[in-house]
């Protein structure tokens, strides 16, 4: 496996949108599966897309740690998982706003308007097909990372620019939860 180098803000492939995958079992797909999860835990994310270490493929990875789960039944906590060709639904309700950064604009935070609740369906790794409903931080981190294979960035879903700005800054002033 190996660590793959992120894009960053103002990469050109991040505003793409990522053109899906013909054979999940495709040895380079797995690879690419396999070095996607060992960056993601290198950087100390829980999500991350393929454009993000600059191919252009619908596929993203994410996890969702236990303590992150919030008191919601569709919150399920989720080991490594990946995600091929995914398709989403947003749910009714009205929407939750949540603190959310990326690996690809590193050092910012900003709150951020979410769908509570998502169906998704995709194929796994093994080309099995995966369909859940989920809330709370498990909806928040899937509709992130499926942003990005839809060429979108979370300071393009802000409603309220007053709540972006520098981890560290955000931190000291007590306003960072989440």
């Amino acid at each position: 496996m190996a660590i793959l180098k992120i894009a960053r803000l103002g990469h050109p492939i991040l505003l793409g949108t990522a053109v899906p995958i013909a054979d999940p079992r495709d040895p380079e797909v797995q690879r690419l599966i396999a070095d996607m999860l060992e960056t993601m835990h290198d950087a100390g994310g829980v999500g991350l897309a393929a454009p993000q270490v600059h191919v252009g493929l619908r596929l993203l990875v994410f996890r969702v740690p236990p303590g992150r789960v919030a008191a919601d039944p569709e919150d399920l906590a989720m080991e490594d998982t990946a995600l091929i060709n995914p398709e989403l639904e947003l749910l009714p309700g009205d929407p939750v706003d949540g603190w959310e950064g990326c690996l690809s604009i590193p050092g910012l935070r900003a709150r951020v308007p979410r769908a509570g609740r998502i169906r998704y369906q995709a194929l796994d790794r093994n080309g099995e097909v995966v369909q859940r409903v989920a809330g709370g931080f498990h909806a928040r981190v899937v509709q992130h990372e499926v942003d990005h294979l839809n060429g979108v960035l979370y300071p393009m879903r802000m409603t309220d620019f007053r709540s972006f700005g520098f981890t560290e800054e955000l931190a000291r002033a007590g306003v960072l939860a989440g």
